[in-house]
């Protein structure tokens, strides 16, 4: 899961292992992008229900994502391998 690979990538950078650490960046920097797609906490919200974590529930102010940006999101996410 991604947590594992955000803190693997953190700390290979911290131990000097700065190109190890790029790649892991480069592999996950379009969904870092796409989270930010829409107005916070909307996409990282959307995204832990993708993965099944969370249910999709949303409390005014926060509102769904709009649908076309939700596939955007859900593509990324397959792409950077985090959902099949």
């Amino acid at each position: 899961m991604i947590p594992r690979e955000v803190s693997q990538m953190v700390k290979l950078f911290a131990t000097g292992k700065a190109t190890a650490a790029m790649r892991l960046h480069e592999k996950f920097y379009p969904l870092f992008k796409d989270l930010f797609i829409e107005t916070n906490p909307t996409p990282v919200k959307a995204a832990l229900a993708m993965m099944k974590v969370i249910e999709e529930e949303y409390r005014l102010p926060i509102v769904p994502m709009n649908p076309k940006n939700w596939d955007v999101l859900r593509t990324t996410m397959k792409r950077c391998g985090v959902l099949d």
